[in-house]
């Protein structure tokens, strides 16, 4: 499977969130990596879509269509905020 950045569900996230999410704050539940969803790497293909923290490689996200209904697991996120860049703290 090959790596992506987060901008490649650029598109998927929208639909969830409905929000640019690309640019969201998140904060790693694993290790306490702090980063936005861009930067993640992330995997196509197989059932769904899932996004990994670069530093310790744990699942953040992942995104699965059953039966036409798009679920999403976030448990691996302890901070998901989007807004612009600036209104973010670390």
């Amino acid at each position: 499977m090959e790596q992506l950045d987060g901008n490649a569900i650029g598109g998927l996230l929208h639909d969830v969130f409905g929000a640019e999410m690309t640019t969201a704050a998140t904060e790693c539940a694993h290790c306490g990596a702090f980063g936005v969803l861009a930067e993640c790497d992330v995997y196509l293909g197989g059932p769904g879509a899932v996004v990994r923290c670069r530093s310790c490689r744990g699942v953040l996200l992942a995104v699965v269509e059953i039966r036409g209904v798009r679920c999403v697991d976030c448990r691996g996120l302890t901070r998901l905020e989007a807004g612009p860049r600036s209104e973010r703290r670390p």
